[in-house]
């Protein structure tokens, strides 16, 4: 059996960094891990093939080559995934769709012959059976939660390895909390499953073996969600590190609570981890309990970054504006949070209701849902339901909030800020000299940073302060410096985008109260 896996394009993005990545000659942030984990599932006897579509297009002697096609994707994804089907459905191939998007809404996934929903470990051997038996159809569905501790060694070696930035590796599935608009809970279940660390362990030594050496994203949606087990990976992957002379940088997501556990950020750091993206949302206490995010309650949030930030640890950070019963400016006090905060990468977007959450439930039932217009959820999609404010209000807000966060100047002076108190890295990496791509990378930025544009004055002095004052950290700001490059073109995309949608929605509205008035006159 000669299995092609196909990653459909992601759209721009916050986290797509197109710009940033140029510099840097690779193609994407981060792989597949979804579809290597499916590889390394299926039989190892049939021959596979993956082309990451963000990277290049399929070729037609990959579709040829192919016996069937298998994809996975998100729903921001969706687009070019329902168009990759019928490119492979035109060519005669049995077709089979599983990940996260299907998962969640298998009646609009059109096309495919096979679904393989909720978590591949136990759904994926179905599949396999049936196509074994010459089926060429069928849907195969679990409501049990697999024990990640069987999951097999991801097939990395399938990779373009040179056209990404970082690489994905997953410790757990699951979170324990219960935010109203989250599909993690969902998806994963509230009992977050852990590898084991030696299991965790081997699939590092692999990624080693294939020569890389960049940055890894712990890809868990929260990486703390089972602490007593996280901490003996620590324990472990703190030895592998000094063991292998660090090759390895670390970043991921947590719950606020890790800036309540010293000996966990400890050990992070320890481990090489020098960045971690929490979910803050939203500095209004009363929409955080409306939403059911309790856990951002209990303690204050800017103290709970300045507490990680102090440990050497970048905060990233997502904001949600659009809550029921959100007060105007809601766009502005996350501005002002961000900015007290000086949390340097602030991903912001306006609340989704995404398929089979509490959120969309509940919506639903209160017949708020929006089911016209734009429906692939990106941080540039206007909300898909009924708010409790004028959303045009809203979309304005977040518009001046995203611009303002992301002026040049503002983002190179939060980024200084947090870095003048940025604890210093524990890990001790040898010292090695930097390629040629990285001094091009730094080369280019200082040209547009420094010289080019009206930054250049505040780029030297930023610079030159944090090189005085808090040397240990100094590559690490100017990687978050090159991210501007980014930020600059995205902020564009997004006002653009916003307001094409509004303009498109005002319009539909007011179709809407013209239909009395013809019907009245005919």
């Amino acid at each position: 059996m000669r299995v092609l896996l196909v990653y459909p394009v992601f759209p721009p993005t916050f986290w797509s960094y197109d710009k940033s990545l140029e510099l840097v000659n690779r193609k994407v942030l981060l792989p597949p891990l979804g579809l290597i984990t499916v590889a390394a599932i299926l039989p190892q006897t049939w021959e596979m093939k993956l082309v990451d579509r963000n990277i290049r297009a399929v070729t037609e002697d990959e579709w040829a080559w192919a016996d069937i096609v298998l994809f996975s994707g998100m729903i921001v994804q969706k687009t070019d995934l329902l168009s990759q089907i019928a490119e492979a459905k035109q060519r005669g191939k049995l077709v089979g769709v599983g990940g996260p998007y299907a998962t969640s809404v298998p009646e609009e996934i059109e096309g495919a012959d096979f679904l393989v929903l909720d978590e591949g470990e136990i759904t994926l051997p179905e599949f396999v059976k049936a196509v074994e038996r010459g089926e060429t159809q069928g849907i195969f569905r679990t409501d049990e939660k697999p024990s990640v501790t069987e999951t097999p060694i991801p097939r990395y070696d399938l990779l373009e390895l040179d056209a990404y930035d970082s690489m994905s590796v997953q410790f757990s599935r699951g979170c324990p909390f219960q935010c109203e608009f989250c599909d993690i809970i969902v998806l994963y279940g509230r009992k977050p499953r852990t590898k084991t660390p030696q299991q965790l362990l081997k699939e590092l030594d692999y990624l080693y073996e294939l020569g890389w050496r960049r940055g890894i994203f712990m890809v868990d949606d929260n990486f703390i969600g089972n602490k007593r087990n996280v901490k003996l990976l620590l324990k472990e992957l703190k030895v592998w590190q000094q063991e292998h002379q660090y090759p390895f940088r670390f970043n991921t997501e947590a719950s606020v609570d890790l800036a309540q556990d010293e000996e966990l950020m400890e050990l992070m750091v320890e481990c090489y981890f020098d960045a971690v993206f929490l979910g803050i949302e939203t500095p209004d206490e009363e929409s955080l309990k409306l939403t059911k995010k309790f856990q951002n309650t209990r303690n204050s949030l800017e103290e709970t970054i300045d507490t990680l930030i102090r440990a050497g640890i970048r905060p990233m950070a997502g904001f949600i504006i659009g809550f029921d019963g959100e007060k105007q400016g809601s766009g502005d006090r996350i501005i002002e949070f961000v900015e007290r905060a000086a949390i340097p990468t602030a991903m912001f977007g306006m609340l989704q209701a995404l398929p089979n959450t509490a959120l969309w439930t509940r919506l639903e039932k209160e017949g708020r849902l929006r089911h016209d217009g734009k429906q692939d959820i990106n941080q540039s999609t206007l909300m898909n339901f009924i708010p409790t404010r004028p959303i045009d209000e809203i979309a304005q807000e977040y518009i001046k909030a995203f611009w303002e966060l992301y002026d040049p100047h503002t983002f190179l002076d939060r980024t200084y800020r947090c870095f003048l108190k940025l604890g210093a890295p524990k890990a001790k990496p040898p010292f090695k000299l930097p390629s040629l791509i990285d001094l091009k990378a730094l080369a280019i930025v200082i040209w547009r940073q420094g010289i080019k544009r009206d930054t250049r004055w505040k780029f030297w002095h930023h610079l030159f302060s944090i090189i005085k004052n808090n040397p240990p950290v100094w590559e690490h700001y100017l990687t978050v410096c090159a991210h501007n490059e980014h930020f600059l073109q995205y902020r564009q995309i997004v006002r653009m985008e916003i307001d094409a949608q509004l303009q498109e929605f005002k319009q539909r509205e007011e179709n809407k109260k013209l239909v009395p008035e013809v019907v009245l006159n005919s």
